[in-house]
């Protein structure tokens, strides 16, 4: 299915604690079978846990200052194309 959404950012190769430019939006898609996490802006403290087959594509909604990392991915600042 295909998705829409504005581009706002380059794409980071196995992100790890990074806050995507302070994207509200972020585009993550597994280059294998990853588990990622989002945590507070400290980069220490786990606000969750997502789980990707490889080749799935998910857009994960943050807090501004909150941080992903997600190994064995491709990742990028994302907007709503309603916003």
């Amino acid at each position: 299915m295909a998705q829409t959404f504005i581009v706002k950012g380059d794409v980071v190769t196995n992100p790890t604690t990074n806050d995507f430019g302070k994207a509200h939006f972020v585009r993550v898609t597994a280059t294998a079978d990853t588990t990622g996490t989002v945590f507070e802006s400290d980069g220490t403290t786990e606000l969750g846990k997502f789980y990707l087959e490889d080749g799935d594509t998910v857009i994960i909604e943050k807090s501004t200052s909150d941080k992903i990392t997600c190994p064995t991915s491709k990742a990028s600042a994302v907007g709503s194309p309603r916003s």
